[in-house]
């Protein structure tokens, strides 16, 4: 069975970091693209940051860049998600997800097939 988990989230102070991982079973991250999304209540879900399967490119979502960093360990088959800096407007549902096709920019919500169950982050001002 197909299976991502996600873990690490909570509360923290504007400013403050937080690292998610998300770990995989019955499946593995060698040959998938892997991305973190994000969703508040009453609004869609986005793309944080994904890297994609072929060649490595690594995106990250605007308000993002130089505060959020993606990493994958295949040998511990867990991704990451470094989270610095962190601000009010971060709070959301951190989604986990694969995908077998490859993403050019920004990932398309539609091209995901396996999701975890999601972790809250929440950032207090």
């Amino acid at each position: 069975e197909v299976q991502l988990a996600e873990s690490g989230g909570g509360l923290v102070q504007a400013g403050g970091s937080l690292t998610l991982s998300c770990v995989a079973s019955g499946f593995t991250f060698d040959d998938v693209t892997v991305a973190w999304f994000r969703q508040v209540p009453g609004k869609e879900r986005e793309g944080v940051s994904c890297i994609n399967r072929r060649d490595g490119r690594i995106y990250y979502k605007e308000s993002v860049k130089g505060r959020f960093t993606i990493s994958k360990d295949n040998a511990k088959n867990t991704v990451y998600l470094h989270m610095n800096n962190l601000k009010p407007e971060d709070t959301a549902v951190y989604y986990c997800t694969a995908s077998l096709y490859d993403q050019h920019g920004r990932p398309v919500l539609e091209s995901f097939d396996y999701w975890g169950q999601g972790t809250q982050v929440t950032v207090s001002s």
